[in-house]
Formats: structure tokens, C-alpha cells, sequence
């Protein structure tokens, strides 16, 4: 059982490299593409993201919870990062990254990882849909030749001359990209769809910049490496804003690495994510990313589903990911040096448009999440990324509000009885209109009452029992289920009204003047 269970400790080391060896290769030329494109969406330097590629590579898989989650830069904290750089610059941003990690550790050890999903899935999807709407929105603006706005709107009214005005090679460029990974995702062979979309449109799009000779904007990466880290600094003053980065960082950080965790744990039948630990390690590669110059880091759901789908079994894939990564950018940063801005943009573009999940859509509106979901894209993109969070957990709470107090009464007369029907779920907040309910039996009738609730609080309880009690004090009967059997039970419904009178014994039906 126990090889079953954690089927890594049974394997040797060459069994190990046999799984692992290549899922590495495989993760490693999928995240190269998003760390570099990322870095460009956040408005840092390109070898931020490679940092942050490197760090959450070696750093979370060797002491990370989840073995056989990939972590790195991800697109659900660009904007948020961008931002940051334009009020703080690159330095402080860094400190406020390395500020988030030592917060991080510290949920870690106090151990609070599982708090983090309980937020509403309905608010994490909104998130990502709207952050995807504001990278397409930005993108777009690259990938016909121009520069990004520092707004949604500002991004949208300025679209139409950026599309009268576009710039021939960096547009044709931008939009093969594009076409390459559409044509990518439905290409019918299958051993072609074994290499990594990301890297064949932006290899595909870079030999043809480079034949063409196109004359556009590309990655520059310093020539020493090591020499050109970004170290970060302290805000002089300002603590407010600097503090408020801190900590939003972290949570989104921490509740997107948590939630990549738990559905990676989905995708294999190998040992579960140990979350704490997980956050905690989480931690320390965003403190070594933001001290190096680096971009935050969390668990990326794209990386983690190609090494799981590549066949990985430990953690050893995950680490030598980062470790390729180092060596592509200390030994062939060059090549690098090849890749036009407008492919990275095209790439951004279809990452953005897939975090808005129309699956996600249609099981939320299933759900009657649907203005959750609406209510948060629409801060995300209007308002800013903590706005949007905010309203999104205001409404998901409302609706849990209005769910609680959503009580069903229907009284009927029928002959000389009444018949009162209650159901959903009977909390405070459903009290009053119980009793106003309840008012309209007269006094020393004969009731039956059917209980088909789905939740009873105290206040509901005694609510009911307190009718019931002064009900037959005035000279009426009562015939209803156990209020103790409603209040322990789990889900499954009770014989209720006149069919459970035949059942239960006769301290359940007592008349009036028994009492």
C-alpha cells in the first residue's frame, strides 16, 4: 500500500531520471516562453522573470509540499506587478516581493494554508478572468506595434487608432504568434501536439523575424548575468502604499499557489500536497526572488499540468525545470536576444484570453454564481485587482446571506386542520417571516406541520419549538418531526407531516390538553 501511496519513495535514483529527466525538458521549454513573456506583461525587465523562473523552480521544488507542482512567474500577479512598478519602480517592488515572501513563511508556520480555500471559487475565476481581460488589452496594444496604456479604458479607446495606425512587421509578426498557437491547439496529430504551443509559435515566429530581418523591438538581456540583479530598496516614506503592496501580494500569492496545489493533486495518484509547507516554501522562493531582483512567485497551473502530463513522479522534474532555465540564461542569453517583443505580446494575448474559462462560466451560472464571478471581473478590470477581489467576496457574502435567509413558508387550510410546509434554510434571518407565517393558524387548530429544511439554527429551533409549545398551550395539536432529528441530520430528509405520525412514538404527538 505504502508504494501506492508514495510511489516516489520506492523508486531508484535511475528510475527517478528515467520519468523525470524528460518532463523536466518538456516543463522547462513551456516556461520559458511565459517567463520572459510575463516579465514583459509586468513591465520588468525580461530577467526578472527568468529569476523568478530559476527561483521557484530549484527553491519551491526542493522544499515545497507539492511535489509535483511547478511554480514560477505567473500572469495572475502581472498586472498587479505592473502597477506597482509604475507608483514604486523596479527596486521597491522587489522589496515589497521579498517582504510578501517572509509574510508567506509566516502563514506557513502558524499554519493557515487551508483558510485560504475558503475563498469563493467564483472570486478566484473573476480574478483571473478580469487580470486576463487587462493583459489581452495591454498585449494587443504591443502586438500591433505600439505601447500599452496604463489603463482598461485608456487601453480600449486608444485601440482603434492603434488599429488604423498599425506597424507592419511587429503587427505580422504579433498576429503569426497568435496563429501558431491556435492552429497549435487543434492540429489533429498527436505527436506533434507532444511539443510545447508556446514554444513552437514563438520559435516558429522568431526564425521568420530573423530570415525577414525585421526591423522591431526584441529582448535584451545584459551580457553578465550575475551582474545585473536588481537589488531591491526601501520606499522613503510612502509606508502606507508600500505596506498595502505587501499584503496583497502575499494573499493572491498564497491563495493562487494553494489553489494550484489542491488541482494539481487532482491530476495524479501520487502523495498529497502538504499545504503548509507548501505556503511556507512559497515563501521563501518569493524572499530569494524579490531580493535578487526577481518577480513574484506562486504555483502555475500551465507548467504543473505539463509535468504531471509528461509523466513526472517526484519533485526531481521541477527542480532541474529551474535548473535548465539557469543554464539557458547564463550560457545562451543570447539566443534570447533573438525574440521579438511583439511574439511575447502575441503569446500573452492567448494567455489572457484562456484565464477567461468559459467552462468556469457555464458551471458558475449552474451554480447561481454567475454575479460573483461578473461582479469581480468588473472591479478587476474597471476599479483595480484588490477592488475587484473585495466586491467579489461583498457579494459572495451577501449571497450567503440572502441563501440563509431564504426560508419557505406555505400555510393551507384543509378542512378543520392546517397544513404548514417549511422549507430551505431556516437560520435568524428567517425568523421573522416564519412567525408572521405561523400567525395566520388560529388558535386550538389542528396542524401539520413538514419539514423540509436544508439548514435549522438555534434561532430557527427555537422559533419552531417555542410555536409549537404555546400552540397546544391554547388548546391546539401540533404533529411535527424532531427538531433534534432535523438539527443532527446530514442532507438526508426525514418522513415528515402525516407519514411520519404513523412512526414515531406517542411523546411526538402530543394534543393540547395532554399538555
Amino acid at each position: 500500500m505504502e508504494k501506492v501511496k508514495n510511489p516516489g519513495k520506492a523508486m531508484t535514483p535511475w528510475q527517478v531520471l528515467a520519468t523525470d529527466l524528460p518532463s523536466s525538458l518538456v516543463v522547462f521549454l513551456v516556461a520559458l516562453p511565459l517567463c520572459m513573456g510575463i516579465a514583459l506583461a509586468s513591465g520588468a525587465p525580461i530577467i526578472s522573470g527568468l529569476i523568478a523562473g530559476v527561483v521557484g523552480g530549484v527553491v519551491v521544488g526542493l522544499f515545497g509540499g507539492a511535489p509535483l507542482q511547478v511554480s514560477g512567474p505567473a500572469a495572475g500577479l502581472a498586472v498587479m506587478v505592473f502597477g506597482f512598478i509604475q507608483q514604486f519602480g523596479l527596486a521597491t517592488t522587489c522589496a515589497a516581493v521579498a517582504a510578501a515572501g517572509l509574510l508567506q513563511m509566516l502563514f506557513g508556520g502558524l499554519k493557515v494554508a487551508r483558510a485560504a480555500l475558503a475563498i469563493s471559487p467564483a472570486v478566484i475565476h473573476g480574478m483571473l478572468a478580469g487580470i486576463g481581460i487587462l493583459i489581452v488589452l495591454g498585449q494587443l496594444h504591443i502586438v500591433l506595434g505600439g505601447a500599452p496604456q496604463s489603463s482598461a479604458w485608456q487601453n480600449l479607446r486608444e485601440l482603434p487608432g492603434q488599429v488604423a495606425d498599425l506597424h507592419g512587421p511587429a503587427t505580422l509578426l504579433g498576429l503569426l504568434t497568435i496563429g501558431l498557437l491556435v492552429v497549435w491547439q487543434v492540429i489533429p496529430v498527436k505527436r506533434l501536439k507532444a511539443v510545447p504551443g508556446p514554444l513552437v509559435a514563438v520559435l516558429g515566429a522568431t526564425v521568420v523575424a530573423t530570415l525577414w530581418g525585421a526591423d522591431v523591438a526584441r529582448v535584451n538581456l545584459p551580457e553578465n548575468v550575475f551582474s545585473s540583479f536588481q537589488f531591491p530598496s526601501l520606499p522613503e516614506g510612502n509606508w502606507g502604499p508600500f505596506a498595502a503592496a505587501v499584503i496583497s501580494l502575499a494573499l493572491v500569492a498564497s491563495a493562487e499557489s494553494l489553489l494550484c496545489a489542491v488541482a494539481t493533486d487532482k491530476m495524479h495518484t501520487g502523495p498529497r500536497a502538504n499545504l503548509d509547507r507548501e505556503l511556507f516554501a512559497q515563501g521563501m522562493a518569493n524572499t530569494v526572488s524579490g531580493l535578487a531582483g526577481g518577480l513574484p512567485i506562486t504555483g502555475v497551473i500551465v507548467r504543473s499540468a505539463a509535468n504531471t502530463a509528461a509523466g513526472a513522479k517526484t519533485r526531481v522534474s521541477a527542480i532541474l525545470h529551474g535548473v535548465w532555465l539557469l543554464l539557458f540564461v547564463t550560457l545562451l542569453g543570447s539566443v534570447a536576444g533573438l525574440v521579438p517583443l511583439t511574439v511575447l505580446a502575441g503569446l500573452l494575448v492567448v494567455v489572457g484570453v484562456k484565464l477567461v474559462n468559459v467552462h468556469h462560466i457555464r458551471e458558475l451560472h449552474r451554480r447561481g454564481e454567475l454575479a460573483v464571478y461578473l461582479v469581480t471581473v468588473g472591479g478587476v478590470v474597471g476599479i483595480n485587482l484588490l477592488a475587484g477581489i473585495g466586491l467579489g467576496l461583498l457579494v459572495a457574502m451577501l449571497r450567503l446571506l440572502w441563501h440563509l435567509g431564504s426560508v419557505h413558508v406555505d400555510v393551507r387550510q384543509k378542512g378543520e386542520a392546517y397544513q404548514v410546509h417549511v422549507s430551505g434554510a431556516l437560520t435568524f434571518v428567517g425568523v421573522p417571516k416564519l412567525s408572521a407565517a405561523l400567525a395566520q393558524v388560529p388558535a386550538g387548530a389542528k396542524v401539520d406541520v413538514d419539514l423540509a429544511l436544508e439548514t435549522l439554527d438555534h434561532s430557527g429551533h427555537e422559533a419552531l419549538e417555542s410555536w409549537a409549545d404555546t400552540h397546544r398551550k391554547t388548546g391546539g395539536t401540533v404533529w411535527m418531526e424532531s427538531l433534534e432529528d432535523i438539527w443532527t441530520r446530514s442532507g438526508t430528509r426525514k418522513p415528515s407531516g402525516s407519514a411520519l405520525a404513523a412512526q414515531v412514538s406517542s411523546n411526538n404527538l402530543v394534543s393540547g390538553g395532554a399538555q
